[in-house]
């Protein structure tokens, strides 16, 4: 959750003060639900007044400074008591069916299901004043249907479609542990823990969860690093913030302070980490605008489907598989990074130079000839990954022409990352084609592979 980004120049910051005065926030602190949340954590000991509940217009829900934050304060101290951990769900009455089932369940999983139970329990659950300002939706991809996922890029959609059969591993391989659960329910054990519920808590978690790594419990397998931290969870993303975040043993606070300091009155950030779109889109549901750390992925099957007259290919392609050289191929706004280029000047290659393929994995120059194959190939990764940015921008333009708001919605955060895509790749064929004119006027390089 902590992270570190570079300050930002004098215009950058006058750009952001602009912005930040058009922004306009309503107070959420009256409403009933926030007030209940508060009573609840102030019933656990925490006391801080220096951020409020707002909606503002940019992001939705988030937290209000309401005095002006200097460099290196305190901005909120969570006692542990507030947090929800597998610790709390050991405790509760689902502790004695965890503890007593065989193989051991996975803390998320724990998680997962003290949520949904949690929830079905309503106002009699002690939790209830957190979950009650849970979002009851994600815009998550787990959450796509089919419509949303194929205006999906093709490196996103396949995550999205491992995190959509995550879940669904997750709830069809347990049922006989939510059978087992069926004496504290009140209903029928298969109209609670329905996939739509853990699918929800699985989102719950994985979104609004602080890392706090916490010692293993022989009651659970696997590595337990996730805490919910209500209040705390309001706490919006933005890449150019620095905090520093933890649990602090001395305090048994989760505790995070701002590096930069936060004005009266605006809106307290912090940094999930250097994430590019693509990643908060599937893990958070969301899309950072201006994220500096943004790329667009190139895949396996595009480089093969560019090259397939190459009768090398299936060779080059196992070669670089293993010399681990085929994930993180991607193309960002001052264009292809430096592991794309690698790869295509090896694929510039012809298999007689088998021998140089070693070398130029290490950096080894390859003839001007080669290297301007290999830009020009870039350029055609581009316009192909660009043309496919077209396609479903006029398929998301079709699809919120007839949808309902809950799709709308998921929609609106596609839209965003493509449009993004649209501008990086733009900006990348651009660079290109300059150097594609650096290229004609360079001189040999006597010592490069040709």
């Amino acid at each position: 959750m902590s992270g570190c980004g570079r300050r930002a120049g004098r215009s950058a910051r006058k750009r952001r003060r602009k912005r930040e005065s058009a922004i306009q926030s309503v107070s959420l602190c009256h409403q009933l639900p926030y007030v209940s949340l508060m009573k609840f954590l102030h019933q656990r000991g925490f006391t801080s007044t220096l951020l409020q509940p707002n909606h503002f217009t940019d992001t939705g829900r988030g937290l209000q400074a309401q005095k002006t934050i200097k460099p290196g304060q305190l901005l909120i101290s969570l006692p542990e008591s507030c947090l929800l951990t597998t610790s709390t769900v050991l405790d509760s009455y689902l502790g004695p069916y965890i503890k007593s089932w065989k193989p051991c369940l996975s803390p998320l999983l724990a998680l997962c299901v003290f949520l949904v139970c949690e929830r079905h329990r309503g106002e009699d659950s002690d939790w209830f004043p957190y979950i009650d300002v849970l979002p009851t939706s994600y815009t998550c991809p787990t959450y796509f249907p089919d419509d949303v996922v194929t205006v999906l890029s093709t490196s996103v959609r396949r995550r999205a479609l491992e995190q959509r059969e995550a879940v669904l591993e997750m709830h069809s391989s347990n049922q006989d542990f939510f059978r087992f659960l069926q004496p504290i329910m009140s209903q029928p054990v298969e109209d609670v823990l329905t996939y739509e519920a853990l699918r929800w808590a699985w989102c719950s978690v994985n979104t609004r969860s602080v890392f706090m790594s916490r010692p293993s419990s022989h009651f659970l397998s696997g590595q337990d690093v996730y805490a919910l931290a209500p209040f705390l969870d309001l706490l919006n993303h933005r890449p150019d913030v620095q905090v520093s975040a933890g649990f602090s043993d001395v305090t048994g606070c989760y505790e995070i302070r701002s590096a930069a300091g936060i004005r009266r009155y605006q809106q307290a950030f912090i940094n999930y980490g250097s994430h590019d779109n693509q990643r908060l889109l599937l893990e958070y549901g969301f899309v950072a605008p201006g994220n500096p750390h943004s790329v667009v992925y190139v895949d396996t099957d595009l480089l093969v489907q560019v090259l397939r007259g190459d009768r090398s290919l299936d060779q080059k392609i196992k070669f670089l598989k293993e010399n681990n050289f085929l994930h993180n191929l991607t193309v960002s706004s001052e264009g292809p990074s430096w592991r794309l280029m690698t790869v295509l000047r090896l694929l510039a290659l012809p298999q007689t130079l088998y021998p140089q393929w070693k070398a130029v994995l290490l950096g080894q120059a390859v003839s001007e000839d080669r290297e301007q194959w290999s830009i020009e190939t870039a350029r055609t990764l581009c316009h192909q990954l660009l043309q496919d940015t077209h396609i479903a921008l006029d398929k998301i333009s079709h699809l919120l022409q007839q949808c309902e708001q809950s799709i709308r919605e998921q929609l609106d955060v596609v839209k965003s990352l493509r449009l993004e895509e649209r501008c990086i790749l733009g900006s990348s064929l651009e660079l290109l084609r300059g150097m594609l004119r650096q290229q004609s006027s360079c001189q040999p390089d006597d010592n490069a592979v040709s």
